[in-house]
C-alpha cells in the first residue's frame, strides 16, 4: 500500500492528475498514441517501485494525455510473467491507474488464433478466458487490505463496454469475432498437442498476457474490456515454425481497426 500511495504522489507530480481512461497497448500495438494529444511520459524505470519492460518491442513507457477529449494513462509496454516478475508486479500498474483516478480500463493484446474459423490479421473482442498460468495476482498475504479475495469472475469483461464495441464494429464495417482467452506462461511457443488441447478445452485465442490485468481490474470494481489482435493461426495439422517478423506485420495490419474501435468506444464513454 506504501508502494502505491507513494508511486501514485510521483506520477501526480509528474502532471498525471485525474485521468478518466486507463489503456494496456500490447505487442507491436503502439500507434494509438498518435491519436493522442500527448501532455507528459515517463519511462517506467523512472517511476518508483515500478518494474521494467524487457522485451524488445515493448516501450516502456507511462504515458498521459487527451484521446476524443477524455483524459488517459496509457501504459505504451506490459509486464509479462515470463519476464520473471510476480503476478502482483504485473498488475501493480493497474492498481496505479485505478488509484489516480481511471474509471475504465481498456486492453489489447497480440495472440494466437486457435479457432481457425478466425484468421491473422483479424481482431476478437475477448468474452471469456481461461488462466492458465498457475497463479494469481491475489495469491498473496494481506490481500484483503486492497479488496475482496475471493472476487466473482462470472462476468469478468464489461458486458456494457463490450456491447458498445460490437455496436461500433457492426457500424463501421470492422470484422470484430468474440472468444475465449487463454493465457499461459511462455515465453516457449505451443506445441502441437498443447494446440489441440487448448482448442478442447475452449479457447479460442492464446497470449501471455492480459489475464493478471484483467483479474485485478475485477478485484478493483475496474469495468475492463481486452481486444486480441490475432497474429498468427494455430493449426496444429499444419503448424509452421514461428516467424516473429510476420507476427509483428499481422499486428500492424490489424492495428488501424483497433485503433478506430478503441477511439470510438472511448468517445462513447
Amino acid at each position: 500500500m506504501q508502494h502505491i500511495e507513494e508511486t501514485t504522489n510521483y506520477l501526480k507530480q509528474k502532471g498525471f492528475e485525474n485521468p478518466e481512461i486507463g489503456i494496456i497497448l500490447g505487442t507491436g500495438l503502439g500507434k494509438l498514441l498518435e491519436e493522442m494529444e500527448i501532455t507528459h511520459e515517463v519511462s517506467y524505470n523512472h517511476i518508483p517501485h515500478f518494474p521494467t519492460a524487457t522485451v524488445e518491442f515493448h516501450k516502456g513507457k507511462l504515458i498521459y494525455g487527451i484521446i476524443e477529449g477524455k483524459k488517459a494513462v496509457v501504459m505504451q509496454g506490459r509486464f509479462h510473467y515470463y519476464e520473471g516478475y510476480s503476478l502482483k508486479d504485473v498488475t501493480f500498474p493497474v492498481r496505479i491507474m485505478h488509484q489516480l483516478g481511471v474509471k475504465k480500463l481498456l486492453v489489447s493484446n497480440a495472440s494466437g488464433a486457435i479457432n481457425l474459423n478466425f484468421k491473422k490479421g483479424e481482431l476478437m473482442l475477448i468474452n471469456d478466458h481461461i488462466n492458465l498460468l498457475g497463479d494469481s495476482p491475489l495469491a498473496f498475504k494481506g490481500v484483503s487490505k486492497y479488496g475482496e479475495r475471493f472476487v466473482d469472475m462470472s462476468e469478468p469483461y464489461d458486458k456494457k463496454m463490450s456491447d458498445k464495441l460490437r455496436h461500433i464494429a457492426k457500424e463501421n464495417n470492422i470484422p470484430l469475432h468474440d472468444g475465449v482467452y487463454a493465457s499461459v506462461v511462455g515465453p516457449q511457443l505451443e506445441t502441437k498437442a498443447e494446440y489441440r488441447y487448448l482448442k478442447i478445452i475452449g479457447a479460442d485465442a492464446v497470449g501471455m498476457s492480459t489475464v493478471p490485468e484483467i483479474i485485478v481490474a475485477n478485484h478493483l470494481n475496474l469495468p475492463v474490456i481486452a481486444v486480441s489482435v490475432l497474429t498468427d493461426e494455430c493449426d496444429p495439422e499444419h503448424l509452421e515454425p514461428v516467424n516473429i517478423k510476420e507476427i509483428m506485420a499481422m499486428a500492424a495490419k490489424a492495428e488501424p481497426h483497433m485503433i478506430q474501435l478503441f477511439k470510438e468506444l472511448i468517445k462513447d464513454l
